[in-house]
């Protein structure tokens, strides 16, 4: 399976892009690729803890993970709105590969749309179609939601030009310990937004130790751990993007990445609903007394409902995207209604489905616990209402903006 190329800007219109057929062919492929070898092993490698590292490397082969990245850039030129469509595909079969894919892309952001022609060169096609897999690292233990605090230092050893020397701490970091690279956001200033630069590391620098993997309440099979930075030297040819624009470029990867996040809870809450309508099935085949009463079907009615209205909330933000408008806030919108809906979704579907839906033997359960990490990552949903609300009102008086 390989995804085909068109030319697209990163966030401008493609007005000779791929048309509604290839994308649909795209996403028929991905469907069956889910269907055979990703659903079919997703409870047991996730109570294994296992991560799929060679389905990744499948996936990028494949140009899988590349979709939404320029053509000239070695991508898949693909609409945005046709890769968040494939990320509901990979999530709703097993979220830890629809959330990984996610966040590979979110690492490759910065590169992709900030780094100069010399550095796409060296290494995109790597990063997009060579089986390397990326981490992102913004979040600190002491700095979760106020990005703009965070305290990883970057100091030049040399003067200008010279290389760059990292020393602190990351957190909560996807792939963190299996990563090739990861997109380092580093001080190489004052305090606040301008003091802060992208740095593209090794993911086998000296100096870059992770931690062991944190023990999570659901998503065991995608390691999340944190890195401590002990003077990791990286040359100025890594530094993407003038010094002080890192912030900006970490919020501008987050608006994209936070698409990726909301199609993931659409993919993880469809899964829920088709686990509780086959559920009910089964019960009205074998002349269970509840089983098509009108509470179950108005219940199902309403689950099915939030998951098509996140979906269609999801697809308006990315085809803003793809015409070059703005998307911020309705990238924040998307993120907070799909995540609080899957969250709703896979706690009503075990509701209905009873001891069923509360044992492990189905994945119900395992879908709950899964949801709730989505209200959390690539900024908290109450991040996502200050985000809304600053673009409605503008900035609150006497308060940093928020990632």
């Amino acid at each position: 399976m390989t995804a085909t190329t068109s030319t697209t800007g990163t966030h401008g219109p493609a007005p000779h892009g791929p048309g509604p057929e290839e994308g649909e062919r795209l996403l028929r492929l991905v469907r069956d690729l889910a269907r055979r070898e990703i659903a079919p092993r997703a409870a047991r490698d996730e109570a294994a803890g296992t991560f799929p590292r060679a389905l990744f490397a499948r996936l990028s082969t494949a140009g899988l993970l590349a979709l939404p990245q320029p053509a000239e850039h070695g991508g898949g030129g693909q609409p945005y709105a046709t890769y968040l469509r494939v990320l509901e595909e990979l999530a709703a079969a097993r979220l830890t590969v629809g959330l990984g894919v996610s966040v590979h892309t979110l690492a490759c952001h910065a590169l992709a749309t900030r780094g100069t022609p010399a550095q796409r060169a060296a290494h995109l096609p790597g990063m997009l179609r060579g089986g390397l897999l990326g981490g992102y690292c913004l979040s600190e233990p002491g700095s979760g939601s106020d990005a703009a605090a965070l305290r990883t230092r970057a100091v030049r050893d040399g003067g200008d030009g010279g290389d760059w020397v990292l020393t602190g701490t990351k957190a909560w970091i996807t792939h963190g310990g299996l990563a090739d690279f990861y997109t380092v956001l580093a001080r190489t200033g004052g305090p606040g937004p301008g003091g802060i630069t992208a740095f593209l590391v090794p993911g086998d620098a000296p100096g870059l130790h992770p931690a062991p993997p944190e023990r999570k309440m659901g998503l065991n099979g995608s390691p999340t751990a944190v890195l401590h930075l002990d003077g990791v030297r990286v040359p100025d040819a890594r530094r993407i993007g003038a010094e002080g624009e890192g912030f900006r470029i970490a919020l501008d990867a987050l608006d994209s990445g936070r698409l990726g996040i909301a199609a993931c809870a659409v993919g993880l809450a469809r899964a829920a609903l088709e686990e509780a309508l086959a559920f009910t099935r089964e019960r009205a085949a074998a002349g269970g007394e509840d089983a098509d009463s009108q509470g179950a079907r108005f219940l199902l009615a309403d689950l099915a409902t939030r998951v098509e209205a996140g979906r269609a909330l999801c697809l308006a933000a990315a085809r803003l995207r793809d015409a070059g408008e703005p998307f911020a806030a309705q990238a924040s919108m998307a993120k907070l209604f799909c995540t609080d809906a899957a969250m709703r979704v896979t706690t009503d579907a075990v509701q209905l489905m009873g001891e069923a839906g509360w044992g492990a033997d189905r994945p119900a359960e395992r879908y709950l616990r899964e949801a709730k990490v989505l209200q959390i990552v690539e900024g908290t949903n109450q991040i996502q209402r200050a985000v809304i609300a600053r673009h409605l009102l503008g900035p609150a008086p006497g308060r940093a903006a928020a990632a």
